[in-house]
């Protein structure tokens, strides 16, 4: 899927802060985020993950992107169960929250580029306006449906479907493989 590289970076940003900071259920298993400098160390490799911010996130931070995450992660939920006015609800929600609001931004010796808060907005703030962007220019597209959420057992991690024809089910290769391998067995009893 290519939005544009920004905004394909806020939402991967989105996803991994979602599968990163909020609890649920993860390949099989009870996910439940950590605490402290751990979770600052996965909410820092989540905004890594857009290739963009290369800061270390502090604990009080991450608490932050956290609550913020499970906003996001309730956008997935939404689309997913075909409830595209509540996602919309909640994006909306989001972007006033984060008081997101478009401007051409220059830093660190990089080109012009569009941020979607000010430079003066805390991180929390300012990332999660840029994924709530990243999200409602999703939804507003005819791809909303590329939003999804991991339909293995025991799985509830939330992923965007970059596949050409739209078909992804899972969160990763390894709640396909866990999948396949019990229909297997089940066949094979």
């Amino acid at each position: 899927m290519n939005f544009s590289s920004h905004i394909d970076a806020v939402v991967t940003v989105a996803v991994e802060l979602v599968n990163s900071l909020t609890p649920g259920e993860a390949h099989g298993r009870e996910y439940v985020p950590p605490d402290g400098k751990e979770l600052a160390a996965l909410a820092t490799g989540a905004l890594r993950a857009g290739r963009t911010d290369t800061r270390n996130v502090s604990p009080a931070e991450a608490a932050e992107l956290g609550d913020l995450a499970w906003a996001m992660r309730l956008v997935f939920i939404d689309v997913v169960a075909g409830r595209l006015d509540e996602a919309a609800g909640q994006v909306n929600e989001l972007l006033a929250r984060t008081g997101a609001r478009p401007q051409l931004d220059r830093h660190d010796g990089e080109p012009w580029h569009l941020h979607f808060h000010g430079p003066t907005d805390a991180l929390a703030t300012g990332w999660a306006a840029g994924c709530a962007t990243g999200l409602a220019v999703v939804l507003g597209s005819e791809l909303h449906g590329r939003l999804g959420v991991c339909t293995a057992d025991r799985c509830d991690r939330v992923f965007v479907d970059t596949s050409k024809n739209g078909t992804r089910r899972f969160c990763s290769t390894a709640c396909r493989n866990r999948v396949k391998a019990t229909a297997f067995r089940a066949r094979r009893a």
